[in-house]
C-alpha cells in the first residue's frame, strides 16, 4: 500500500487541477496519460479534496456534454470515473439500443465482466477523440464491481447502453481508447454522422462502408 509521501505528488496535481474554476481541460487523444493506466485508488485523495475532485468531474462531464468522464482525461492516473446519461434521444433510438437515462455516479476501482455471449454494436464517440465517431461491438451485458466515492461496495448488472457506457469508462481506466476495439472502416466525421448515419442502428452504414457487425 502507497504511503502519504507517495500521495503527495498526485494529490498537489489535484490540488492544482483544481485551483482554477469551470471545467477541466480534456486531455486529447496522443497524451501518453491515456495510454499509461491508472493506479488503484486507496487514499491518494483525502476525503475532501476527492468530493472536490468528483465534483470536478462532474461538471466537465456536463459541460462538454458527455456521458462520462474518467480520471486520465483530465490528466489524472486513478481509477476513477464518473457517468451520468440523461438519455434525450428519440424513442426509436432509445428502444434500438436500450438507452435508459442513468443517474450521477462515481465508479471508484471498476472492473467488468461480460454476463451472457451476446454483442451489441453502434456507432460510439468520446471526449478525447474529438470530431470522430466509430462502430464499437460491445458486450451487451456487463457485471460491474467495485466502489463509490464513500468506499461502498458496487456490484451491478447493466444492460445495453449503459453496459456500453461503464465498458467505455473503464477501458479508459487501463489505457484503451474507443478506437482500439472500433470497427475502423466505419470511423466517420460528425459531420458524416449528421448527413448519412443518423439511424438508430449502424446496418445501413455497415453494408455501404463495407464492415461486418456482430
Amino acid at each position: 500500500m502507497a504511503t502519504p509521501r507517495d500521495h503527495a505528488p498526485l494529490a498537489e496535481r489535484v490540488e492544482e487541477l483544481l485551483a482554477a474554476e469551470g471545467p477541466l481541460p480534456i486531455v486529447a487523444a496522443g497524451d501518453p496519460v491515456l495510454r499509461r493506466g491508472t493506479e488503484r485508488f486507496d487514499g491518494q485523495l483525502d476525503p475532501a479534496l476527492l468530493a472536490r475532485f468528483v465534483e470536478a468531474l462532474r461538471v466537465t462531464m456536463h459541460a462538454a456534454p458527455g456521458v462520462g468522464v474518467a480520471a486520465p482525461q483530465v490528466g489524472v492516473e486513478l481509477r476513477i470515473a464518473v457517468i451520468e446519461d440523461p438519455a434525450p434521444v428519440p424513442d426509436e433510438v432509445r428502444l434500438a439500443r436500450g438507452r435508459a437515462p442513468q443517474p450521477f455516479r462515481v465508479l471508484v476501482n471498476p472492473s467488468y465482466e461480460p454476463v451472457g455471449s451476446q454483442r451489441a454494436a453502434y456507432f460510439e464517440g468520446c471526449l478525447s477523440v474529438p470530431g470522430w465517431q466509430a462502430v464499437v461491438a460491445r458486450h451487451a451485458q456487463v457485471r460491474l464491481t467495485g466502489e463509490d466515492e464513500q468506499g461502498r461496495a458496487l456490484d451491478e448488472v447493466f444492460t445495453g447502453w449503459p453496459a456500453r457506457i461503464v465498458q467505455h469508462e473503464t477501458d479508459h481506466l487501463d489505457g484503451m481508447l474507443y478506437l482500439d476495439r472500433a470497427e475502423l472502416r466505419s470511423l466517420s466525421s460528425n459531420a458524416s454522422m449528421a448527413e448519412r448515419w443518423t439511424q438508430s442502428t449502424p446496418e445501413e452504414a455497415a453494408k455501404e462502408l463495407g464492415f461486418e457487425l456482430p
